[in-house]
């Protein structure tokens, strides 16, 4: 039987490879999706908590956040009152390209849950966030 952490492992590099060949498609590098996917799901943020919610240092968030703004997918703007954060939010493009990440990162999940029932889906969504210490409200579990 193999371990949880290659179990994990290979779950994740296989979903992985699906969602960075569709992002290369459509001319987006591999961090840029999960960036596009938060900003159009929570609208305009600031940089660290997009780090945060991504998972990736602050730093590189950065770098991606400059190749997305000179792409035109992003705009990077200072509010009233806080001169030290930066606020990003989608453009035009940066909201179509967004809604082009979600119907790669569908057909991602159709095709490495294509064996799995409805009920198995849900079982697997809920642990997977007990796993990673977060919970959606009660009923808003997508599959």
């Amino acid at each position: 039987m193999e371990s949880l952490h290659y179990l994990l492992m290979k779950a994740h590099t296989i979903t992985h490879r699906q969602i960075v060949s569709g992002a290369s498609e459509l001319g987006l590098s591999s961090g840029q999706p999960k960036i596009l996917e938060y900003l159009y799901q929570y609208g305009e943020s600031n940089q660290k908590t997009i780090a945060d919610y991504c998972e990736i240092e602050q730093a590189t968030v950065g770098s991606i956040l400059l190749r997305m703004e000179e792409a035109g997918l992003i705009v990077r703007e200072k509010k009233e009152g806080n001169r030290r954060s930066l606020y990003v939010s989608l453009t035009e493009k940066g909201t179509k390209a967004a809604k082009e990440m979600e119907q790669v990162f569908a057909e991602s999940e159709k095709k490495v849950c294509g064996g799995l029932s409805e009920e198995e889906k849900l079982e697997l969504r809920r642990l997977l966030e007990k796993f990673c210490g977060t919970k959606t409200e009660e009923g808003s579990a997508e599959n």
